[in-house]
C-alpha cells in the first residue's frame, strides 16, 4: 500500500526522545524513518574506530514499533579527519584549489582516498544490517550533483574520459574545431578542465558539452560504485538516491538505470504567483521523476514547513499544502512520501527549514494537518501495483539542457520552460502526460512532444520520422535540429534533420528575450516572447500567423502531414494559454480524449491496475474552485483532493 514516513536524526537528539518520537509517530500512523545520511562522524569518529551502538538502538526502537527503515551510505559528508589526512579527498574549485571544508557535499567522487574510505564505511553498514528486516532500502548519499571539481585526479580521469573517447588528439582538435582562437592540442598535458571563473560562452561549446559529460558521468560512477558495494552483501537490497533539479544536474535517466527505483526532493511553493501565466505546479517535476524509470517513484523529502536556509524564509504552508502536495505526489505516481523533517532543527545551517514539529517541540498545525493526511492514505489503501498510463509523451533529456546552459539563446529563454508550458497544456485539458528520456522508446504513445531537440542525435531523430510515419503525432519547436551531438551547429536551414517532416523550413529567426510579439491562431490573439522563428511554408497547413513587427503575416505554426502522421512546428514560445489552445487542436485531430473547460490549475491523474481505477482531482488553486467533469461536480477548497475508486469491469 501507500505509506507515509520522516526524515529522522536521532544522533542530532538526546537517546530520551528517540522512543518517545517513535510513540509519537506510531500513533500518528508514520509507516517510514529515513536515516543516517550525514551521520558518518558519529559511525567512524575517528579512522578505524567505529561506533554504531546508537544506531542500533534507533533501528531497533523504530523496528519495535513497525516503523520500516530506509538507510543511507553517509557519503556526502565525510568527518572532518578524512579531510585533513587525505587532502586528495577534497573538491577543487576551478580556480584550481580546494574548496574550504565545513560545508556538506565537498567530496570528489574520483578520489581513490574518498572511495576507499566510502567502501569501508558502506561495508560496515551493509554487513551491520543485511539481516535486518526493518531495513527495506537504501539510498546512497544525498542529492548527487554532477559537480565539476577540477581536482588533480579529475583532471587525469577527463583526459582518460576523451582519449578512450576520441582516441587522438588529432580527433578532438577536429571535433572540437580548435583552430578557432588557436586552441589546437598538441600534447595530452594540455586538456585540462575549465579552470577560471570565465562566463560559460566563452570556452569551446564542444569542449565544455564533453566536460559535463565527464561530470555526470564521474557521479553515475560514484553511485554505482556504492551500489554494487552493498548488492555484494545485501543482494536482494532495494537501492535508491535521492536527486533534485539544481544547476548541475546529474543525467538522471542513465544514473537510475542501475538503481531500482527513483527517488526525488519535493519542495512545492509556499506561496502561489500573482502571474496568472507563472507555473508553479510540481506535477511536471513529479511526471518527470516518474518517467526516468518509466515506473513508480518515491520521495524521500517532502515539504513539511517553512523553507528557509542559505535564503530568507518562505511564507509558511497554507492550510491544505502539507496534505495536497504529498496526495499530488501520490496522485502522480509516488508510492511512499517521506517528509523533511520530523522536527526542525535547532542547530547548524538548516535550523530554519521547518519541519513538522517546530522548534518548541509542540505539534501545531502543520502537524494536524499531517496525522489527518497519514490517515486517509492508510484509509485509501491504494495499491502500490497501480500505476499511470498516458497517451502523451513530452521528451526530456539533460544533455540537451545543458547545451543550451551553456549557450544561452536569447535572454529568458529556459529549456526547462518550454517543456513546462507543454506539460501544462497538456494537464490543463485533464489529460496526463509522461515525460521520457528522448533515448527511450515511444512507440506506444499516441502523441509525442519534442521542444528544443538543440542537439541532434541520429536515433531520435529516425525514431521521430517512423514514430509520424506510422500514424503518430509529433510537436517539434524552435531551436530543434540546431546542432550535432558535439555541440556545433549544422550547416543545414532549420529544423535542419527534422526539415522533411515539418513541411516548412527556417528564414530567418529573432532572438526576441523579454520583448513582445503577437501572433494570431483561428481569429484570436496570444502574446510571444523570447523567440520567434520566421518560416517559410511548403507542403504545411497554417494554423497561426505573426501580426506585427517586420515579420507580419509569416507563418509561425504549423502542421504537416507526414506518412500516416502529422507533425506540428511551433517557432514561438508562448502563454498559458497559447499552448492550451493549440493542444487542444492537436489532440482533437489524434482522436486523444480531453476536458476543453477545465478550470486552471485543476489537476487529474488516475492511477489503475488490472481490478481498480484511482481518478484523483486536484485544487491546486488558494480558492474554492467550482468544477464540471462527468466524474467529478462540486467546488473543491484550497489544495483539496477528491478521490475516487473505480472498480474494472
Amino acid at each position: 500500500m501507500l505509506s507515509i514516513g520522516v526524515d529522522y536524526y536521532p544522533e542530532h537528539w538526546n537517546k530520551e526522545m528517540w522512543r518517545k518520537d517513535a510513540d509519537l509517530m506510531q500513533k500518528t500512523d508514520v509507516k517510514i524513518v529515513r536515516m543516517a545520511e550525514f551521520a558518518w562522524c558519529r559511525l567512524e569518529p575517528e579512522e578505524n574506530n567505529f561506533d554504531f551502538e546508537w544506531l542500533d538502538e534507533a533501528v531497533n526502537i523504530f523496528s519495535e514499533h513497525g516503523i520500516d527503515i530506509i538507510l543511507c551510505t553517509p557519503t556526502n559528508c565525510p568527518p572532518l579527519w578524512v579531510y585533513e589526512k587525505y587532502p586528495d579527498s577534497k573538491q577543487y574549485s576551478r580556480s584550481g584549489i580546494p574548496n574550504a571544508h565545513g560545508i556538506r557535499g565537498n567530496r570528489c567522487y574520483n578520489s581513490s582516498s574518498v572511495r576507499k574510505l566510502s567502501e569501508r564505511i558502506i561495508r560496515r553498514l551493509a554487513e551491520k544490517y543485511a539481516d535486518n528486516s526493518a531495513v527495506i532500502a537504501w539510498q546512497i548519499d544525498n542529492e548527487l550533483e554532477a559537480v565539476e571539481c577540477c581536482c588533480p585526479a579529475c583532471s587525469e580521469k577527463f583526459r582518460l574520459f576523451l582519449k578512450e573517447k576520441y582516441g587522438s588528439l588529432e580527433a578532438i582538435n577536429l571535433t572540437y574545431g580548435n583552430i578557432v582562437w588557436g586552441g589546437e592540442y598538441s600534447s595530452w598535458e594540455q586538456v585540462q578542465p575549465p579552470y577560471g571563473d570565465y562566463y560559460e560562452g566563452w570556452y569551446n561549446p564542444a569542449f565544455i558539452n564533453d566536460w559535463r559529460i565527464f561530470c555526470r558521468e564521474s557521479a553515475n560512477q560514484f553511485a554505482w560504485f556504492q551500489a554494487d558495494i552493498i548488492r555484494s552483501i545485501v543482494p536482494n537490497a532495494v537501492i535508491t538516491t535521492n536527486t533534485w533539479l539544481c544547476e548541475n544536474t546529474c543525467d538522471m535517466h542513465k544514473m537510475f538505470s542501475r538503481l531500482d527505483v527513483v527517488s526525488y526532493d519535493n519542495y512545492p511553493t509556499t506561496r502561489l504567483p500573482d502571474d496568472k501565466n507563472a507555473l508553479y505546479s510540481h506535477a511536471f517535476h513529479l511526471d518527470l521523476m516518474r518517467g526516468i524509470k518509466k515506473k513508480n517513484f518515491w520521495i524521500m523529502e517532502q515539504l513539511s514547513g517553512t523553507p528557509g536556509c542559505w535564503m530568507p524564509m518562505q511564507p509558511t504552508p497554507l492550510p491544505g499544502m502539507i496534505g495536497g502536495y504529498a496526495l499530488q505526489a501520490f496522485a502522480h505516481g509516488a508510492d511512499k512520501v517521506v517528509h523533511f523533517r520530523w522536527r526542525s532543527a535547532l542547530k547548524g545551517a538548516e535550523m530554519f527549514w521547518h519541519g513538522l514539529i517546530d522548534h518548541s517541540n509542540v505539534p501545531s498545525r502543520r502537524f494536524e494537518e499531517f496525522t489527518e493526511l497519514c490517515g486517509k492514505i492508510n484509509e485509501l489503501k491504494i495499491p502500490e501495483d497501480t500505476v499511470i498510463k498516458n497517451d502523451i509523451a513530452i521528451i526530456m533529456s539533460f544533455e540537451q539542457e545543458a547545451a543550451l546552459r551553456t549557450q544561452r539563446q536569447s535572454e529568458n529563454f529556459h529549456y526547462y520552460d518550454q517543456l513546462k508550458l507543454y506539460h501544462d497544456g497538456v494537464t490543463s485539458l485533464g489529460c496526463g502526460c509522461d515525460i521520457i528520456s528522448e533515448h527511450d522508446d515511444f512507440s506506444d504513445y499516441k502523441a509525442v512532444i519534442a521542444p528544443a531537440l538543440y542537439l541532434t542525435f541520429k536515433s531520435t531523430a529516425e525514431r521521430l520520422h517512423s514514430f509520424a510515419e506510422n500514424g503518430g503525432t509529433v510537436i517539434l519547436t524552435n531551436r530543434c535540429g540546431v546542432k550535432d551531438e558535439n555541440n556545433n551547429c549544422i550547416m543545414k536551414p532549420l529544423p535542419a534533420e527534422y526539415t522533411d517532416m515539418t513541411g516548412c523550413y527556417v528564414r530567418e529567426y529573432d532572438a526576441l528575450g523579454y520583448d513582445k510579439a503577437t501572433i494570431s491562431m483561428n481569429g484570436k490573439s496570444y502574446t510571444v516572447s523570447c523567440w520567434c522563428n520566421i518560416m517559410q511554408n511548403n507542403t504545411a497547413d497554417v494554423l497561426a500567423v505573426y501580426s506585427d513587427r517586420f515579420y507580419k503575416g509569416s507563418p509561425c505554426v504549423l502542421e504537416n502531414k507526414y506518412g500516416k502522421g502529422r507533425v506540428y512546428y511551433s517557432g514561438v514560445i508562448g502563454e498559458r494559454d497559447f499552448y492550451r489552445d493549440f493542444l487542444a487542436i492537436v489532440l482533437k485531430k489524434a482522436e486523444i480524449e480531453f476536458i476543453a473547460g477545465l478550470p486552471r490549475n485543476v489537476e487529474i491523474t488516475r492511477r489503475i491496475n488490472t481490478d481498480s481505477e484511482y481518478i484523483f482531482v486536484f485544487n491546486n488553486n488558494n480558492c474554492d474552485t467550482d468544477i464540471d467533469t462527468d466524474f467529478y461536480k462540486g467546488r473543491l477548497t484550497p489544495f483539496e483532493f477528491y478521490i475516487e475508486k473505480v472498480m474494472n469491469t
